[in-house]
């Protein structure tokens, strides 16, 4: 174990699997205090250092509960990251309404009903609000009309609660990734995908420590003046 976040108190979003439980291990690893916010039982249950909340982030009242649950325990977080999403990759002819509303429900709606909750605990001190975005949103592929458009909604969130958070020290940015090889991906084509990374600037897949990269220069005490930025992996631009 490490001390780069010895102290820090973390809230991960979607830390039951893929890459949601990688970032929790990761700042496990670093010596940070986690909370993890999914539905389903914990799958990290072996460390001290974790909690688990059985939310649905799109709800509200539950949200709040949780909140108030690790308000009780922290007074405070310090960082936020927004990683729990949902996936829907069909031809918009083909894909059920009931199916693009989930979609839009998790990954907009979730996001913001956590990222609010987050930033009442970090109105006092300051905090980093980090949202794991796509590369889906850049790029706009065939097939992924509902996810890029609820990560681009993700994207432009986090850039008005910028504004809206900045007196408090607040950061809000975007960590748009490229595929990695988790379950976040399950509902994706391999043969796509192997046909987009091939057309990036740097044609490979992501990793964790990529991920983590970013994160780290996003979560940095040093970056107070960093806000209301998307860096994508692997040489996507918009």
């Amino acid at each position: 174990m490490t001390d780069r976040y010895d102290g820090k108190v973390i809230v991960v979003t979607g830390t039951t699997r893929g890459i949601g439980r990688l970032i929790a291990e990761y700042f496990l690893v670093e010596g940070g205090l986690v909370h993890g916010i999914a539905r389903g039982a914990a799958t990290i249950v072996d460390d001290k250092y974790v909690h688990h909340e059985d939310v649905d982030i799109a709800d509200e009242a539950a949200v709040s509960t949780a909140f108030r649950a690790i308000r009780k325990a922290n007074r405070a977080i310090d960082i936020l990251i927004n990683n729990a999403g949902a996936v829907a990759t069909q031809h918009s002819l083909l894909l059920p309404v009931s199916q693009a509303s989930e979609v839009m429900r998790t990954n907009v709606i979730g996001t913001y009903c956590v990222s609010r909750e987050a930033a009442k605990l970090m109105k006092k001190s300051g905090g980093r609000i980090i949202t794991i975005g796509s590369m889906a949103a850049a790029l706009e592929p065939s097939g992924d009309s509902i996810y890029a458009a609820s990560k681009a909604a993700g994207q432009t969130l986090m850039n008005v609660l910028a504004k809206e958070f900045q007196a408090w020290g607040i950061t809000c940015n975007t960590v748009g990734i490229t595929a990695i090889k988790t379950g976040m991906f399950h509902g994706f084509s391999t043969e796509v995908l192997d046909e987009v990374i091939a057309r990036l600037p740097i044609p490979r897949y992501a990793t964790d420590r990529d991920i983590y990269n970013v994160i780290d220069f996003f979560a940095s005490d040093d970056s107070g003046y960093v806000t209301a930025q998307t860096v994508f992996l692997g040489g996507v631009h918009q």
